[in-house]
């Protein structure tokens, strides 16, 4: 992977979320698990997940920019240096300077100013330890692996601890970590391919299951809440589902639908500390084709109450 921005087909100058729109994509295309029979498809994936995580960390974009690192994230050799057999990748060879072996410490002497000779005792003075060993790039690591693990909306919510089977066979648990939504990543360092230079490591992405009453609203929890009407106009106590076990709710006298009550505390982890609400929104739930409460409603003498709609101008 010589070049992060052409693995995701973008422009240098694109923005993070063209980055992020173009890694998706890819990682949904090249998948393993849509991939079993395709291994070059698996070994793109790894390309793919390889440049997104370079040019999604800010440093390492701005340091590969710069030359300063390659596509995998290895110090850059300067001056062509260091790759490609014999150490050379488009350098300078002792040929190219009259064929005598040349002088250099000539050349660095012109190229930076240092003075030849004092103590130094390498070809380019101050360069430490001669010309030889100069701009050597080092060995690359393995390739990254990336793992794609599903949690359920309660674990997200409580931080649960989940457990991740590793191609290898071996497992390994795994603390969610505050703020966690679908999209979050989690580096397990050295779990992944082998390579000359030590492991790569494994790049886990959290993809955080829907669930069937309770919804996220940045970092609250939120539920619909179907009360009686005799428990809305009494205001009775009403037992009230939560990530984390029922509780017991105390409703307002002549609480209306719409309604929202709160339990501080029931919501997501933040990444900055504390935690998020359950903001419990009241549904009154009206008996259907109910003689006796028909008959009620018929008698009622406070039923003509204006018209509830005029705010909305109807």
């Amino acid at each position: 992977m010589a070049d992060p921005y052409a693995t995701l087909g973008v422009a240098r100058n694109a923005s993070e979320a063209e980055i992020k729109k173009a890694y998706r994509n890819l990682a949904k295309e090249l998948h393993p698990d849509r991939n079993k029979e395709n291994p070059k498809a698996s070994e793109r994936f790894s390309q793919v997940t390889q440049a997104y995580d370079l040019l999604s960390d800010k440093d390492k974009r701005a340091r590969f920019d710069r030359g300063e690192i390659d596509g995998y994230g290895n110090p850059a050799a300067p001056f062509g240096f260091g790759g490609g057999p014999g150490g050379q990748q488009g350098g300078f060879r002792s040929t190219d300077f009259g064929g005598d072996g040349g002088d250099f410490g000539d050349i660095f002497e012109g190229l930076f100013g240092n003075r030849r000779g004092g103590g130094g005792g390498g070809a380019a003075g101050g360069f430490g330890g001669g010309f030889g060993g100069f701009g050597r790039r080092p060995a690359a690591k393995g390739a990254n692996v990336p793992y794609r693990l599903s949690v359920s909306f309660e674990d997200a919510v409580n931080l649960a601890t989940q457990r991740v089977t590793l191609r290898d066979g071996k497992t390994i648990d795994l603390k969610l970590p505050a703020g966690v939504e679908s999209g979050t990543q989690m580096r397990l360092t050295g779990k992944g391919e082998e390579g000359p230079g030590g492991n790569g490591d494994a790049i886990v992405t959290i993809e955080v299951q829907p669930h069937r009453f309770f919804t996220r609203s940045g970092d609250d929890v939120r539920l619909d809440l179907p009360v009686t009407l005799s428990e809305a106009v009494l205001g009775e106590q009403v037992r009230v589902p939560t990530t984390e076990g029922a509780v017991m709710l105390k409703m307002p006298k002549g609480a209306t639908s719409g309604k929202t009550l709160r339990l501080k505390g029931k919501g997501f982890h933040r990444k900055g500390g504390g935690r998020g609400d359950l903001l419990v929104t009241l549904m009154i739930d009206l008996p259907a084709d109910d003689a006796e409460l028909r008959a009620f409603v018929e008698s009622w003498q406070g039923r003509d109450q204006g018209n509830p709609r005029a705010k909305l101008g109807v």
